[in-house]
């Protein structure tokens, strides 16, 4: 059966250090890649994304809670990455590769958004009230029967990720919940960040 994704727990207050900030983004994370691997393992072969297959890494925005994420992240990399990746974000055209992709891989594979994070998986929501399911086209290609505990509920996960999004900007005293931030912008600044002669 489908696990819950519940807030409960959520820990963190006004004025509390970042990463306590991030701990329900953090289980959020850490529940869609457990929900992944559960489908890598029931369906080794149809799953084919793996390193190299990026056709949709584009450029995309986040949430302040994700960008914040993705800047606990570069943080800990050593400035040349950064002043590399963010040498990379000259294009924002949807249609762009990210700027986080660099030979084929993402350069922060472990902190990446949650939208990447679903890539490839078999994705339900409801389009003007009927259920649809999506898959990418080269997963899945041999007419597998895919099940309720196949699919990944999108809309739940992008309630659970805006609920979670809202909780972070009211702890940490960002601005509006609902304004996202483009990739190129996060790396910019984190450029911007660096130390003089970095």
């Amino acid at each position: 059966g489908r696990q819950g994704m519940s807030l409960a727990g959520a820990a963190g207050h006004p004025g509390s250090a970042p990463d306590a900030d991030l701990v329900d983004y953090r289980r959020l994370v850490a529940r869609v890649d457990a929900r992944a691997e559960a489908v890598r393992r029931r369906w080794p072969a149809a799953m084919r994304c793996r390193r190299g297959c990026d056709g949709c890494c584009r450029h995309l925005s986040v949430f302040p809670v994700e960008a914040a994420a993705l800047r606990a992240a570069l943080e800990e990399q050593p400035p040349e990455l950064i002043q590399a990746l963010a040498a990379r974000t000259g294009r924002q055209a949807a249609e762009a590769a990210c700027p986080l992709l660099v030979e084929h891989a993402c350069a922060l594979y472990t902190a990446r958004p949650i939208i990447c994070r679903t890539q490839g998986l078999p994705l339900a929501f409801r389009d003007h009230e009927a259920l649809r399911v999506d898959v990418c086209p080269l997963n899945f290609r041999s007419g597998e029967t895919l099940t309720g505990e196949d699919l990944l509920d999108l809309d739940r996960l992008n309630q659970t990720l805006a609920a979670v999004n809202t909780l972070f900007v009211r702890r940490s005293g960002g601005g509006p919940a609902d304004v996202r931030t483009p990739l190129a912008e996060v790396l910019r600044a984190a450029r911007q960040g660096l130390p003089r002669g970095a």
